[in-house]
């Protein structure tokens, strides 16, 4: 499968680059955090990331996604795992979206200020009905910040492969 593109309903979408390849260095990029402050995946460097692209928390696709991460994830931080949600939704909404979904197990990391993970890690769909959204897609940073794992869901209105993800992320823990 290619990784400069992905389908909604059925239809081609665009998207703004090439996503990274395993083995490559992953870029830092700064989110904005439920609160207002602001984070970045460097400030989580010696632990495994999973990244976590969604379009918007709004949507039932991505609501379920974050749901199931949450519940996938859970106990993970003490095997030095930490999952980020990513979408430009707003801090606002993502917050209201976690306290009322009980999201504790993720990070909700909102790119609407500096689009720095869309445009970094080339996510961003530049055509379709979702233009300017991030594509549903999954990356593992390992603590040396190389790109472990990356998941680019075919369909954008189809939840990740969950199992795919974990089996991966377990092949990490454990090297």
């Amino acid at each position: 499968m290619s990784l400069d593109s992905t389908k909604l309903k059925g239809h081609p979408v665009s998207l703004l680059d090439a996503l990274p390849e395993v083995g490559e260095n992953a870029f830092d990029f700064t989110f904005v955090k439920p609160d207002l402050s602001e984070g970045s995946l460097y400030d989580f460097e010696g632990k495994i990331r999973v990244l976590i692209g969604v379009p918007s928390l709004d949507t039932g696709v991505c609501a379920k996604e974050a749901r199931e991460f949450n519940k996938r994830l859970e106990g993970m931080k003490d095997k030095g795992v930490v999952g980020f949600v990513i979408s430009k939704d707003t801090p606002f909404a993502m917050r209201r979206f976690c306290e009322l979904e009980g999201i504790q197990n993720v990070i909700a990391a909102s790119d609407f200020r500096y689009t720095d993970f869309t445009r970094e890690y080339g996510t961003e769909m530049i055509s379709g009905a979702l233009k300017g959204l991030s594509a549903r897609v999954i990356f593992i940073i390992d603590q040396q910040n190389k790109i472990r794992y990356v998941q680019l869901v075919p369909e954008v209105t189809d939840e990740p492969d969950y199992d795919a993800v974990l089996k991966a992320l377990e092949a990490i823990n454990k090297a």
